[in-house]
């Protein structure tokens, strides 16, 4: 491990409000990263609100220099699902994603095991409702679309040895079902599924565990398979500080294959991570690239990161910065690991904690939401450009 010396220095702030939750019928608590269709519109979840406070599915539309926003779906809370995290996908101009608790599978904690669902222009279908066994249960995150229509995805419980699973559900004629293709064991496999998305690359699946590993303290893995035999490497095992550990966001790859994540513990401060898996011949090699400081510096990122402006990483975390600890967006150098905080969240109705990291757009403007703050401490749909 090679952790890089930082050089922090404060950035321009360009971080714009785009729309503020009211809690209402239009949704709040906006856990979730956004996704653009081909006209520009943005579309992502949020926890609770909407027509039954169960959760919304939102899009913003670019109206001149401001957005519209329109809640698509409310959840009802009950078969239908209830409380949405982590955005959906798109699917041939429909949108596809997960939600927490709700569903006919199973009582889990009293409120349903979550469920699969797809909001087509005309109505809301649940393609798999999670029964709280073998199945797993209570995704936290999105799911990841291949070429052929199947959708992947993650839950933090439930599964084989109750850590979680990595599952795979597929549509044959009319009806979807729902395959577990790993089911987490907590030990040198790790345990809990992720916050992020899993990330696609050629046939492969590559993804972290919150937990497990030979450390017990979350791992980097590679799910391959072919004819539905399916197999889980792990690539990496975090030891924990000085070391990375704990990861809850998803994972980037380069044009090279290394692969780059962040940490909500660890690193010399035991604040958190960037880090990165250096691809070589004779496999993967990880170096933290940066660790948080805490303060003014940010900490406890959750976010998956993204490429953007000449070559930087960007992202989130979900405390440090300013004086209310509300977070931050910072850029890391991929090559030096040299941290620049770009904005620091909470000075005033720019919003409050930031989990999901940022989406950029065709221009590669970034954009993003937050759980709270905002005009109505409801949290909020933002940009900021690099």
């Amino acid at each position: 491990m090679l952790p890089a010396i930082a050089h922090h220095r404060a950035g321009s702030d360009t971080e714009r409000v785009l729309y503020n939750f009211t809690g209402g019928n239009d949704g709040g608590n906006a856990a979730t990263g956004v996704t653009f269709d081909k006209s520009g519109s943005m579309y992502g979840t949020t926890v609770v609100g909407g027509a039954y406070n169960c959760g919304t599915v939102f899009k913003l539309a670019p109206q001149g220099s401001s957005w519209q926003e329109s809640a698509l779906y409310s959840f009802t809370c009950y078969g239908d699902g209830k409380n949405p995290h982590g955005g959906v996908t798109l699917d041939r101009g429909n949108l596809v994603g997960t939600t927490v608790a709700g569903g006919t599978g199973g009582s889990c904690a009293g409120d349903g095991c979550g469920v699969v669902f797809q909001l087509k222009p005309a109505a809301e279908a649940v393609l798999h409702s999670f029964t709280g066994g073998n199945d797993g249960f209570g995704p936290g995150g999105g799911v990841t679309l291949d070429a052929t229509g199947n959708l992947f995805g993650t839950t933090p419980d439930g599964g084989a040895s109750s850590q979680g699973v990595v599952y795979e559900v597929t549509r044959s004629g009319r009806r979807w079902s729902e395959h577990v293709i790993h089911a987490f064991t907590g030990g040198k496999d790790g345990g809990v599924g992720s916050l992020g998305l899993l990330l696609l690359q050629g046939s492969a699946l590559y993804g972290v565990s919150e937990l497990g590993g030979a450390h017990g303290a979350g791992t980097i893995f590679k799910i391959s398979g072919a004819n539905k035999q399916w197999t889980l490497t792990t690539l990496y095992a975090f030891k924990g500080a000085p070391d990375a550990a704990f990861p809850y966001g998803g994972l980037v790859a380069d044009t090279s294959g290394n692969l780059f994540g962040t940490t909500y513990y660890g690193g010399t401060s035991g604040q958190g991570t960037v880090f990165e898996l250096v691809r070589n011949a004779r496999g993967y090699r990880e170096r933290v690239l940066y660790s948080f400081k805490g303060g003014s510096d940010g900490s406890s990122s959750t976010s998956t990161l993204v490429f953007a402006g000449s070559g930087d990483l960007y992202g989130t975390t979900s405390a440090g910065g300013g004086s209310c600890d509300c977070g931050t967006i910072f850029k890391v150098n991929p090559k030096t690991g040299q941290e620049t905080v770009l904005h620091s969240f909470g000075g005033g109705s720019d919003g409050q904690y930031s989990y999901y990291g940022l989406t950029p757009d065709a221009s590669g403007t970034l954009f993003g939401t937050t759980v709270a703050g905002g005009l109505n401490n409801q949290g909020v749909v933002f940009s900021f450009t690099p």
